[in-house]
């Protein structure tokens, strides 16, 4: 095993970021199922998956590295909001926030010559900016919408419903993605 550098204990705090962004999205995805708005919920389902599947990628990379990989536990949840709105403004912060992260974790792999750590994040970045993007539309939607939450279902059936490919440049999870 090698010593942890910055990076490497970044590393580790960044997969206990993403199991809580993935509770997160569960406890979003479990009050609009409440709701029953299953579109919206549907969403935040498989969104939980994939921050899951982020970690996971983390721990991979750990492993694969000869780096000591745990699983940490959580950070506190939301579960009760007052409206969509307010989840939705808190997902898209949630997501501002691990963009901030990642990038930290980028310019410490930079700083401290680990190429490998680098290169390991150049996909992470990629997914921000579309993480970002996305939340930040379905955010603008719901306003839209004001309490006439059947257009932002709609929009979500329509504009965010999953069915992408796999995107094959996404780093391998350990036990493999779900």
């Amino acid at each position: 095993m090698t010593d942890e550098s910055k990076f490497h204990a970044l590393l580790r705090d960044q997969v206990r970021s993403e199991f809580t962004a993935a509770q997160q999205y569960l406890a979003i995805a479990v009050w609009l199922d409440d709701a029953d708005l299953p579109q919206l919920a549907a969403h935040f389902y498989a969104q939980a998956v994939e921050e899951r599947n982020h970690a996971m990628m983390m721990v991979r990379y750990q492993l694969d590295n000869d780096l000591t990989a745990t699983i940490p536990s959580v950070g506190e949840v939301q579960n009760d909001f007052a409206s969509v709105e307010e989840l939705v403004q808190l997902a898209l912060t949630q997501e501002k926030q691990v963009t901030e992260q990642i990038t930290t974790l980028a310019r410490t792999a930079r700083d401290e010559d680990d190429y490998l750590g680098e290169q390991f994040l150049q996909w992470f970045l990629k997914e921000q900016v579309e993480e970002v993007a996305s939340m930040t539309t379905l955010l603008t939607i719901v306003r839209r919408a004001g309490d006439d939450l059947f257009h932002v279902e709609d929009f979500v059936a329509r504009e965010l419903a999953r069915g992408d490919a796999a995107d094959a440049t996404a780093p391998a999870a350990a036990g493999g993605a779900l």
